[in-house]
């Protein structure tokens, strides 16, 4: 199956690499808008600079100068975060994705006017090729995907339990952001090959994180 690394993901890391400091840890280290270098507080902006896929850290005022542009060069991540309680996907519509793991996220690339499929890997995000009758076929199930904004927002799919027998499959719309923040939870914590308890302890976590502060919405077929 064709596989390629995302289009600045070092660059993605590098700007996230707070989202894996030790949770212990009682200093930080400044942190400045890459568009004006001003100082930023703890929980600042995020935008995507769109022909990378890059993500870039930003001041409130940066922000609000590109919120809502159109045909700019940066687009600010969106904040708001949805759990889709019945959201319509079976085995065989996840199989038809060809995605190797049972964890990936979706979204629209509006420079390349397509959906792009990546999956988190100890190396980082991998983009899979994503057919295009298996995502319609899910996307007409799914009427909330229709509003899926492109480039900031992301279908995001946790199977790891439901494929394991364990819980159900888990769903949810969440900021661009939230997605490489996954991935670097687990290119930070691997260890060796089925990973070791504490990457799946820290993916946890970040799940009930994500779950306690979304909006729980429909999502399914009657939403």
């Amino acid at each position: 199956m064709p596989e390629e690394s995302l289009p600045g993901i070092e660059q993605a890391f590098g700007v996230l690499r707070q989202f894996t400091r030790s949770r212990g840890s009682s200093s930080r280290a400044m942190e400045f808008c890459e568009l004006c270098s001003a100082g930023l507080n703890p929980d600042h902006p995020h935008m995507v600079e769109l022909s990378t896929r890059r993500i870039l850290c930003a001041c409130d005022a940066c922000a609000m100068l590109f919120d809502g542009m159109e045909k700019s060069r940066y687009k600010r991540v969106s904040r708001n975060a949805q759990y889709l309680a019945n959201f319509e996907m079976n085995d065989g519509q996840w199989e038809n994705l060809l995605i190797p793991i049972n964890m990936a996220f979706f979204f629209r690339s509006s420079t390349e006017d397509r959906m792009i499929a990546l999956y988190p890997s100890p190396a980082g995000a991998v983009e899979s090729l994503l057919p295009l009758e298996a995502w319609i076929d899910i996307a007409e199930n799914n009427p909330i995907l229709r509003g899926l904004q492109p480039d900031i927002e992301a279908l995001l799919v946790n199977r790891v339990g439901h494929a394991h027998g364990l819980s159900k499959a888990d769903y949810f719309i969440v900021p661009i952001d939230e997605c490489y923040k996954l991935v670097g939870i687990i290119r930070t914590n691997w260890k060796g090959l089925s990973g070791g308890s504490e990457v799946w302890s820290e993916i946890g976590r970040f799940f009930a994180e994500l779950k306690g502060k979304s909006e729980i919405v429909s999502g399914g077929p009657h939403a």
